[in-house]
């Protein structure tokens, strides 16, 4: 049944488990851990991460390595949750928009982001604002 897309997607459907199949996309809008107890081919729909990260971003952690490492998907998921971010790929932690995205949704992110951002002015302005 882990493999089955439309019953893990449905699978916090009701009372946070019980599946539904005519739900689909609808259990990770409503609970967007619901990827972790998701096969993993649906870890590598970016689809179905993006829709369980725009419910809880830290979702994410869940999500396929390649997932991780997608601009995209990564930006989704810090502007949702800003410590979200710690389970971003290393390159998107040095990228300037996710990480601004991180810390001005959450401040407490600028401890996952790259060490050269902890210096720059703005990036900790926006962490502390």
């Amino acid at each position: 049944l882990k493999r089955d897309r439309d019953v893990v997607l449905a699978a916090v459907a009701h009372d946070g488990f019980a599946p539904r199949p005519r739900r689909r996309l609808a259990a990770v809008a409503q609970e967007g851990y619901a990827l972790l107890w998701a096969d993993d081919s649906l870890r590598r729909d970016r689809d179905v991460v993006l829709t369980a990260v725009a419910q809880n971003g830290c979702a994410v952690e869940y999500a396929d390595v390649s997932l991780k490492s997608d601009r995209g998907v990564v930006l989704a998921a810090v502007k949702q949750h800003g410590r979200a971010l710690r389970w971003a790929d290393a390159s998107l932690k040095r990228d300037r928009d996710v990480v601004l995205a991180a810390v001005e949704q959450d401040g407490t992110a600028l401890q996952y982001v790259d060490e050269n951002f902890k210096r720059d002015r703005d990036v900790v302005l926006a962490a502390v604002a």
